[in-house]
């Protein structure tokens, strides 16, 4: 095991800890495609391609992180689905993983201050807040269990999603070593095994599924609507991705931020985004998670990536893992969820907080309001070609008002 960073290097004896920072990841990588309605194999196989696509991108250098569902699109892809369908939907997340490249591109030819001027705290963090928002709605709903009274009551329900909830929270707030790691998983499995005493569980999907099964893969279609609504979604995954890049340079202690540099590990993350789209995936982030595995188990070697990649792509053929995954009764997802959402709008109040955005400064407030209001108001901008609502109409205002209104000689935040 390395207890340095030393580069690629592939070794036979370093494929069970892949396997291991996969199980790290899976809780999260499979929460996405259930809440969305996508395919889980199709998730775990393009988490594992774009693992390998980010790799060799940034092969002068690779960083030891692992790429998988990104939470941040769950909302926009399940309004997405339900107004213009999975195909149009995957080929707006095709191109919100080109707006990856075009900032890659911006940070190439005018360097990484462009970006933060474009996208600040004061915009990002507003933003991080209202994709937390506007999915609460869905965990609350999740976790009474609406939409399902047929199969078990709402006190059935919520029963279930709060022990769930509980399982999670005293992961993450007691549990040593690897094991703080896979709160998510481990309130999953707590949560089915109640759900399955109480019966809840229908095991008839396990039975009639085949043991080799392939992935249930949707091509993209393309048109105009889906497009620009998911574009502005990847403003801030894009944001948290350099987060993620300076969270492994610390625990790694190599400056990734310069070599192989946030030019190419934001072209490696939007290009695995449009890969994984073109198979009907998910979009693909950097996981927090597998770099808490690297900061415990000091195993640096970007190598141990590829295994987990691998093995991933390897189980999206497993017929049987794929119908256990669909036999989760939805109040024990929905118990998790009304902790993670919750997590992320409280990241986005972390982002404003840890950058000392002023909100005594009327142009901070004024930024702050509207994003807010525009984002979870349900306001709508038609002009025809084009409309934003949401997330994306969010931050195209906290855009457009950061680069228009006035500074003070006073102001702070940038």
């Amino acid at each position: 095991m390395e207890n340095r960073y030393e580069g690629y290097k592939f070794r036979l004896k370093d494929s069970l800890i892949g396997v291991q920072f996969l199980f790290v990841a899976f809780g999260a990588l499979v929460l996405v495609p259930i809440l969305t309605g996508l395919d889980t194999s199709v998730a775990l196989f393009t988490a594992g391609i774009g693992t390998l696509l980010f790799q060799f991108v940034t092969r002068k250098n690779v960083p030891p992180i692992f790429l998988a569902s990104s939470f941040a699109f769950i909302a926009p892809i399940t309004f997405s689905i339900e107004k213009w369908g999975i195909p149009a939907t995957m080929g707006g997340i095709v191109f919100a993983g080109f707006f990856y490249v075009i900032l890659s591109l911006l940070v190439r030819f005018r360097g990484e201050s462009f970006l933060h001027k474009l996208l600040p705290p004061v915009v990002v963090g507003p933003v991080i807040v209202t994709i937390g928002l506007i999915l609460s709605p869905a965990a609350v709903n999740m976790a009474m269990g609406k939409g399902n009274e047929a199969m078990y009551t709402q006190n059935e329900a919520m029963t279930v999603a709060f022990i769930s909830l509980i399982a999670t929270i005293c992961v993450m707030m007691f549990a040593k070593g690897m094991f703080r790691l896979i709160p998510i998983l481990f309130g999953i499995v707590v949560g089915y095994i109640v759900s399955f005493f109480m019966g809840m569980v229908n095991f008839t999907p396990i039975f009639e599924s085949a043991w080799f099964r392939m992935p249930n893969f949707t091509a993209p279609t393309f048109e105009f609507e889906p497009i620009i609504y998911m574009i502005p979604i990847a403003i801030a995954p894009a944001i948290e991705h350099i987060g993620d890049m300076l969270a492994i340079s610390n625990v790694t202690k190599e400056n990734f931020l310069e070599n192989p540099g946030l030019k190419n590990t934001l072209l490696g993350d939007g290009l695995a985004t449009s890969l994984a789209a073109c198979f009907g995936g998910p979009p693909n982030t950097t996981y927090s998670e597998v770099t808490g595995a690297v900061s415990i188990t000091k195993a640096y070697n970007p190598a141990i990536m590829t295994f987990a990649a691998i093995t991933a792509i390897l189980l999206a053929f497993v017929g049987k893992l794929g119908a256990v995954l669909a036999t989760i009764p939805t109040p024990v997802v929905g118990g998790i969820m009304l902790l993670l959402f919750g997590i992320i709008a409280s990241v986005g109040i972390e982002t404003l907080i840890k950058h000392n955005v002023d909100l005594a400064e009327l142009r901070n407030m004024i930024i702050v309001a509207l994003i807010f209001v525009c984002a979870i108001g349900g306001m709508l901008l038609d002009f025809g070609l084009v409309s934003f609502s949401g997330v994306g109409l969010g931050a195209v205002v906290g855009i457009v008002l950061n680069l228009v209104l006035p500074k003070t000689k006073h102001y702070e935040g940038f």
